[in-house]
C-alpha cells in the first residue's frame, strides 16, 4: 500500500488524439475488400468522367508477354507506369491506361510445342488452325491470371477491354501497316544471313538474343594457293583460323587485308590433335606431321606458330617473302576437300577486306556467305553467292557432298578435334591445328537458351537505307510539329528531301525527350548501326506476312483492292483467314491465283508490338487515347526496362518513322533491372527470386509500390527481405503520421479554422515548409523522378512532422483549450496538411490513401477523385531560414540532454532547464525544446530544475504550487 496521498487524476481533462482508423495495416486482408470496391464502383470510368475534357496525357502502355505469372520486374515496371498515370491525373489531365497483352510469336508456340512433346504428339501433323487455337488459348489464359496479379498491385485500368494483340481487328490493322511498307517500296525479299535457332527452327531477332560465354574449338586449316601474282606464293598454303569447324564445308572465298603485312615462313606442324606437353616439346620431332610454307600475317605470326607447334616461340624464322595484303590480290587457293568435286572443286578466290584485323587468328579469314554478314557483303561484291547447304534444323542437306545430312552444327562434338570436320580435314593433310579451349562470348536464344547461328535464307527486309520517297515534301503539320512554323522553303534541301527511314528514326530519336538522358545515345547508336530490319519468321503462331509473290516473275504484287480484301478478312476472322484456299478470293478477276505464291511466314513478333500506337491510340476503339490537338506523335510517353532500347521503343519508332515519317511517343522513360539483395541477377536455378505474389500475401501491395517508387529506378536496382522489412518500416512511420493526424482532427470543424496571418510563426513555418514540398514534389512528376517523390514525402513526415511539429505542439494540442487561438491555428494547419499529404500519397499508397480518406470522409468517394492540393502562396524563405537555424539549436539540446536521461539525472526532457546561447524569446524556445525553461547565455549548458510538476500538462513550472497541482494555463482549462 503506497503512502503517497492520492492525486487528483486529470486524465480525462485532457484532449488525446482519437481515431479508429488502425495502427496495424493488415494490408493483406484489407486491400482485395478496396479493391473490390473500386471494381465495384467502376472507379476507372468516374476518374474518366471526372477529367473529360481536361488536357490529355497519354501512357501508352508496352505489351507485357502472355506466358506466365507476373514476376518483380513486371510489378515494377507497372508501378512506375501507375505513378505516372496517377500523378498526371492528380495534376488535373486526363490520363487514361489501357494495358495491353503481346500474344504472337515463338514463346507461346514454344510452350505449346512443350505440352506436345510431352503427350508425344508432333506439331506438324497438327492442323495449323487446330495449333493456333490452342496458342491463342494458352495466351489469353495468361492474360486472364496477369490481369487479375496486376489488378491485385493497384493499378488503375481500363481492365475491362484490354488491347491484345491477337485481337482480330489488331491483326488486321498489324497486316495494313505491313502492305503500307509494301505500297511504298519499303519492302523486299532476299537472301541474307541473319541469327537463326536451330532448335526453334526460325529466324531470331536481335532482342531475342542473349549472349553467354562459351568454349569452342578453334582450329588452323591450311588451304593450298594454286594461283598468285607472287611467285613464291604458289604451292604454299594460306591458314585460316576459325572458332566455328562447321562453317569450312560452305568456304567460297579468303579475305585478307590490304594494309596487313604478311609474310610466307616455313613452319614444322606439330599433330594438332596430339596434346604434347611443354616439358616434351625437345622431344617433339617424332610427331611433326609436315613441314609447311604458310602465309600469315606478321603480328600474328608468333601466336599462330605457338599453336602449331605446341607453344614454341617462332624466333628464327626464315622469311621467304614479306608484303602488303593488296600485293596478293588475285591469288587463288583451292578447298581442303577439293576432292569431293563439284562446288569444292571451284576455286577459292583472295578477297580484299576492310573488316580484316590483326586481333587474333592468322591474319585471314575464311569467307562462307551462308553464315556470316560480312562474308555475305563481300562475296556478293565478287559475284559469289551463298549455298544453302545448312537446313533449318542445323543440319547440311542430304545432298551436300560433304557431310550431307550430318550436324547439328551447333552440337559441340561435331566441331569437337575428334569429331567428324577436323578428322576429315586432318586426314587430308590440311589441319594444322585444333582445341577445344577458346573462350569466347557466343549469341543464344533467350528462350531455348541453345545456340544460334548467321544462316543465309530467303527474308523479307525493311531497308534501312532507301529513300523514303512518300515521305517528301514534309507537310505544314509536321512543320508546325517541330516548332519552325510557317511554310517549308524549297531552297530547305535537308528539310524537303525525303529521308532513308534511318534518318527518319535519328530524327525522331533527337525529337524526343528521354528519361534518363544516356538512352538517347543507347538507341541512337544502335539506330545508326542497325542492318536491314528482318520481318519474316518461320513459324505458325502469328501474323502472316499477307503478300503475293509472282512465282516466276518474283514481283511482289502491290494491289490495295487485293490488300483491302486481306486486311477486311483478318480483321473479321483473324489469321486463319490467311488461306490458302481462298487465294482467289483475295486476287479477285485481275489475277489467276496459280500464277502467285502466298506467303507462308509470319511477322516478327516485334514489329506487332511496333504497331501498337495505331489500333490502341489512332484507332478509336479506346476514344480516351485519342488525342485532340495537332501533334501528330500520339502518346506521350513510353515506359519499360532498357532492354526495350533494342526492342519495342526501337521497332515502334521504326514502325512510325516508315509508315508516318515521325516518332509514335513524345518522350521514352527506362528502368533498370530488379537485382537479389546482393546485386546478383535473379534466377530460378539460383533460388534468388522474388516473388511480387507472395510478398503481397506477406505485406501487401502497397509495400511492394512503395519498394519500386523508393528506389532509383534509372538503374539497376536491389530487392530481398531485408530490404522489403526496411520499407514496411518506413510504411509503418507513413501510416502512423496519417493516425495522429486522423486522431489529432477528431471533431474539426470549418468554424474552427483560422486564418494564415493570426498563426504563429511555427504554424506559419510549417506552411512554407509545405509549399516548398509542393513545389519539390511538382519538379519530381514532371522529372519523372519517383524516388525523390516518395523520399520527399517521407522525409517530410518523420523529420518535419512526426519528429518536429507534433512533437513540439503535442501539449498544445493536448492541454490548450478547444478555443484557445494556438490550437486552432494548430489543426487549421493539421487540416491543411492532411488534405494536401493523403492526396500527395494517394499515387504511391493506393489503398492505405483511400483507407484514409474513407476514415475521415466515409461519405466522400474515393481520394482517386481527387485533385492536387490547393497550396497557397506561403513560401517564406525568411522564415524557413530563421527556423532552420532554431532546429539545429533545437537538436544540440537534445543531445546535451541525453546523457542527463542516459544517467538518470532527468526522466524527461520537461525536467531540463537550459542555458543555450539561440536568440529569440524565452518561452518560445522552452516550447521548441520541449525543456522547463531556457535562459540565454554564451554556451550550452544543462541542469535539472527545482520547480514542481503540473499534474496536467507534467510541464515544470513556477506557478504550480503543490506537487501534481495545476499550472495556470490548466487551472483554467479544467475549471473554466
Amino acid at each position: 500500500m503506497s503512502d503517497a496521498p492520492d492525486k487528483p487524476d486529470y486524465r480525462s481533462t485532457v484532449f488525446l488524439p482519437k481515431t479508429d482508423f488502425p495502427m496495424k495495416a493488415g494490408l493483406p486482408q484489407k486491400e482485395p475488400g478496396i479493391l473490390a470496391r473500386w471494381q465495384s464502383d467502376d472507379l476507372y470510368a468516374r476518374v474518366r468522367e471526372a477529367r473529360a475534357g481536361r488536357e490529355k496525357f497519354i501512357l501508352h502502355d508496352g505489351p507485357p508477354y502472355a506466358n506466365g505469372d507476373i514476376h518483380i520486374g513486371h510489378a515494377l515496371n507497372h508501378v512506375l507506369k501507375d505513378m505516372v498515370v496517377r500523378t498526371q491525373t492528380l495534376l488535373g489531365k486526363d490520363a487514361p491506361y489501357v494495358p495491353g497483352w503481346d500474344c504472337h510469336g515463338l514463346p507461346i508456340e514454344w510452350k505449346v510445342e512443350e505440352q506436345y512433346r510431352k503427350q508425344k504428339r508432333n506439331k506438324d501433323e497438327v492442323p495449323v488452325k487446330e495449333f493456333r487455337a490452342e496458342c491463342r488459348a494458352y495466351a489469353q489464359n495468361w492474360v486472364d491470371r496477369q490481369r487479375e496479379q496486376l489488378k491485385r498491385l493497384g493499378i488503375g485500368g481500363r481492365w475491362d477491354k484490354p488491347y491484345l494483340t491477337m485481337n482480330f481487328e489488331a491483326e488486321g490493322t498489324i497486316v495494313a501497316e505491313l502492305m503500307k511498307f509494301a505500297e511504298t517500296g519499303q519492302l523486299y525479299r532476299g537472301a541474307k544471313p541473319v541469327m537463326w535457332s536451330p532448335v526453334e527452327k526460325t529466324a531470331l531477332a536481335e532482342a531475342e538474343i542473349e549472349y553467354e560465354d562459351i568454349v569452342s574449338t578453334q582450329i588452323d586449316v591450311a588451304f593450298e594457293i594454286v594461283e598468285s601474282p607472287i611467285p613464291e606464293l604458289v604451292g604454299a598454303h594460306a591458314v585460316i583460323w576459325t572458332t566455328t569447324p562447321w562453317t569450312i564445308p560452305v568456304n567460297q572465298a579468303i579475305a585478307y587485308g590490304p594494309d596487313v603485312e604478311y609474310l610466307l615462313v616455313e613452319v614444322d606442324v606439330v599433330d594438332g590433335f596430339i596434346d604434347i606437353s611443354t616439358d616434351q616439346l625437345d622431344a617433339v620431332e617424332e610427331d611433326v606431321i609436315g613441314t609447311f610454307r604458310t602465309l600469315v600475317a606478321a603480328e600474328l605470326l608468333n601466336q599462330f606458330h605457338k599453336r602449331v607447334t605446341k607453344g614454341r616461340e617462332a624466333r628464327g624464322a626464315e622469311i621467304l617473302w614479306r608484303g602488303k595484303g593488296s600485293d596478293i590480290a588475285g591469288t587463288i587457293a583451292r578447298h581442303p576437300m577439293q576432292h569431293f568435286g563439284g562446288f569444292f572443286a571451284n576455286p577459292r578466290p583472295f578477297l580484299p577486306g576492310d573488316f580484316v584485323t590483326t586481333d587474333q587468328g592468322t591474319g585471314l579469314v575464311h569467307m562462307a556467305p551462308d553464315h556470316g554478314e560480312d562474308d555475305f557483303d563481300l562475296c556478293k561484291a565478287h559475284g559469289i553467292g551463298p549455298q544453302f547447304a545448312v537446313e533449318g534444323d542445323g543440319k547440311y542437306r542430304a545432298d551436300w557432298l560433304w557431310l550431307g545430312g550430318q550436324g547439328s552444327v551447333i552440337n559441340a562434338k561435331f566441331n569437337a578435334p575428334d569429331g567428324p570436320i577436323c578428322s576429315d580435314l586432318r586426314e587430308a593433310g590440311a589441319l594444322l591445328a585444333a582445341s577445344a579451349d577458346f573462350r569466347h562470348s557466343y549469341p543464344h536464344s533467350w528462350r531455348s537458351k541453345a545456340k544460334v547461328i548467321y544462316r543465309c535464307t530467303p527474308q523479307w527486309f525493311v531497308p534501312m537505307d532507301k529513300v523514303l520517297t512518300h515521305l517528301s515534301p514534309k507537310t505544314r503539320a509536321e512543320k508546325r510539329w517541330e516548332g519552325e512554323g510557317g511554310a517549308i522553303d524549297p531552297a530547305d534541301e535537308e528539310l524537303c528531301a525525303a529521308p532513308t527511314l534511318r534518318e527518319a528514326a535519328m530524327r525522331g530519336i533527337g525529337q524526343t525527350r528521354f528519361v534518363p538522358e544516356k538512352g538517347r545515345n543507347r538507341i541512337g547508336s544502335m539506330v545508326e548501326g542497325r542492318p536491314d530490319w528482318v520481318l519474316s519468321r518461320q513459324r505458325a503462331w502469328g501474323v502472316p506476312i499477307a503478300l503475293f509473290v509472282h512465282r516466276k516473275g518474283g514481283e511482289l504484287l502491290i494491289d490495295r483492292e487485293v490488300n483491302a480484301r486481306i486486311v477486311a478478312a483478318i480483321k473479321a476472322e483473324g489469321v486463319d483467314a490467311w488461306d490458302e484456299a481462298r487465294a482467289q478470293e483475295y486476287l479477285g478477276n485481275a489475277y489467276d491465283a496459280a500464277d502467285y505464291e502466298m506467303m507462308r511466314d509470319i511477322l516478327d513478333v516485334w514489329f506487332d508490338s511496333g504497331c501498337t500506337h495505331v489500333f490502341t491510340l489512332e484507332s478509336g476503339t479506346w476514344p480516351e487515347l485519342m488525342r485532340d490537338d495537332a501533334d501528330p506523335r500520339p502518346a506521350d510517353l513510353y515506359l519499360e526496362g532498357s532492354d526495350q532500347h533494342r526492342g519495342w521503343f526501337q521497332s515502334s519508332l521504326l514502325e512510325s518513322c516508315g509508315t508516318r515519317g515521325h516518332a509514335p511517343y513524345k518522350a521514352v522513360l527506362t528502368h533498370g533491372f530488379t537485382m537479389d539483395s546482393k546485386g546478383m541477377k535473379m534466377s530460378k536455378s539460383l533460388g534468388n527470386t522474388v516473388d511480387p505474389l507472395k510478398v503481397m500475401e506477406t505485406y501487401g501491395a502497397d509495400i511492394i509500390r512503395l519498394w519500386a517508387l523508393s528506389v532509383d529506378y534509372t538503374e539497376d536496382h536491389r530487392i530481398g527481405d531485408e530490404i522489403l522489412k526496411g520499407v514496411a518500416d518506413q510504411y509503418r512511420k507513413l501510416r502512423n503520421t496519417f493516425r495522429y493526424l486522423l486522431g489529432a482532427l477528431d471533431g474539426f470543424t470549418e468554424e474552427e479554422r483560422i486564418g494564415v496571418a493570426e498563426m504563429p510563426e511555427l504554424e506559419r513555418y510549417m506552411l512554407s515548409l509545405t509549399a516548398a514540398l509542393d513545389e519539390r514534389l511538382r519538379r519530381a512528376v514532371g522529372d519523372f523522378d519517383f524516388n525523390d517523390y516518395t523520399r520527399a514525402l517521407a522525409d517530410f513526415c518523420n523529420e518535419d512532422l512526426s519528429a518536429f511539429f507534433f512533437d513540439i505542439r503535442k501539449d498544445c494540442l493536448y492541454c490548450d483549450a478547444p478555443s484557445d487561438p494556438k490550437r486552432r491555428a494548430y489543426r487549421t494547419v493539421l487540416d491543411t496538411l492532411f488534405h494536401a499529404l493523403v492526396r500527395w500519397a494517394a499515387p504511391v499508397l493506393v489503398f492505405t490513401s483511400e483507407e484514409v480518406w474513407g476514415t475521415r470522409y466515409p461519405e466522400g468517394g474515393s481520394v482517386h477523385l481527387l485533385e492536387w492540393p490547393e497550396i497557397g502562396c506561403w513560401r517564406d524563405e525568411a522564415l524557413e531560414t530563421k527556423w532552420s537555424a532554431l532546429r539545429e539549436a533545437r537538436t544540440q539540446v537534445t543531445e546535451a540532454i541525453e546523457p542527463l536521461r542516459r544517467d538518470k539525472v532527468v526522466g524527461s526532457s520537461l525536467e531540463a532547464v537550459v542555458t543555450s546561447p539561440a536568440e529569440g524569446d524565452p518561452d518560445l524556445l522552452a516550447e521548441l525544446f520541449i525543456v522547463s525553461s531556457v535562459k540565454p547565455g554564451d554556451s550550452l549548458a544543462v541542469t535539472k530544475t527545482d520547480k514542481l510538476k503540473c499534474g496536467r500538462c507534467w510541464r515544470h513550472l513556477p506557478e504550480v504550487e503543490d506537487d501534481g497541482g495545476l499550472c495556470a494555463r490548466c487551472e483554467e482549462v479544467v475549471n473554466g
